[in-house]
């Protein structure tokens, strides 16, 4: 509730200057604190990274050849077995990482109206050769994976950015995307923009999360820079050799639209 003041020897009462926003129950209210906000931010953060990481692991099976990338989307599809409806665990992770997506998100934006309204400055030293070209770009590499983002599954998963995509043929519909030299080229400005955000991510998310100590801030920006060099090599891998003509349709083992015969056959991306 706002509180309100009284002006001296007299009743006539002071509006509040800002009023208080409501407080939620516990443990909800600690989301509604700079400190709250921050770790939801270096949690959710580190969950994207994972993700991050472990899809581009997956894709690297482009290189072993259509049957085994187009096995590896298969068995995403299947898991649980027979235990659950094929596709359900899926997408419980797919609706998952909605939801972690949009939290990070909802913090960074609502940490960063926090720290204009009160004009905060971080507290300790930083280290502005790790971290201040990065963090100045923050504000522009989000905006750009999430642009991104919608591009990629419109291209690879739902299949609309171009003709001939084969639902569950991921060999096949990357070759025919990536082969399109403004569409290479849209992936590579992505992946380095999502490298810069993993930079200054990751950097951030040890203060965050309270490890920010000289002795060891050294091996903070060694981990960063490491995560984000390999993240940013192996996703330029793929636009990159394709259009070297490294990935294409030439000899494939596997005869195009095999693996399309399922309803729900969307691609690993």
């Amino acid at each position: 509730m706002a509180q309100t003041m009284t002006r001296p020897g007299s009743d006539e009462r002071v509006p509040p200057l800002r009023r208080r926003p409501r407080q939620l129950p516990w443990p909800l209210n600690i989301y509604q604190t700079a400190i709250g906000k921050k770790y939801v931010m270096a949690v959710t953060g580190l969950a994207l990274l994972g993700f991050v990481v472990v899809h581009m692991i997956g894709n690297l099976h482009l290189y072993e050849g259509p049957l085994q990338v187009n096995e590896y989307g298969e068995a995403l599809r299947d898991l649980g077995g027979h235990l659950v409806p094929r596709t359900l665990l899926l997408w419980v992770m797919r609706i998952g990482l909605i939801i972690i997506f949009a939290a990070h998100i909802h913090s960074a934006w609502s940490l960063n109206r926090m720290n204009v309204k009160s004009n905060e400055k971080y507290a300790g030293e930083r280290d502005y050769i790790a971290a201040n070209f990065a963090s100045r770009t923050m504000r522009w590499t989000g905006p750009i994976i999430l642009l991104y983002l919608v591009f990629h599954l419109a291209d690879l998963t739902w299949g609309v950015t171009f003709d001939g995509y084969v639902r569950g043929d991921v060999y096949h519909n990357v070759s025919e995307s990536m082969s399109s030299v403004p569409v290479a080229i849209i992936y590579i400005v992505a992946n380095v923009a999502l490298a810069l955000h993993i930079f200054h991510g990751a950097w951030s998310m040890f203060q965050s999360l309270g490890i920010n100590n000289p002795t060891y801030n050294g091996l903070r920006r060694g981990i960063a820079a490491g995560l984000a060099g390999v993240i940013l090599l192996g996703n330029l891998s793929f636009p990159i050799l394709v259009q070297a003509d490294f990935i294409n349709e030439d000899n494939r083992s596997v005869p195009v639209g095999e693996f399309s015969s399922h309803d729900d056959g969307e691609g690993v991306e």
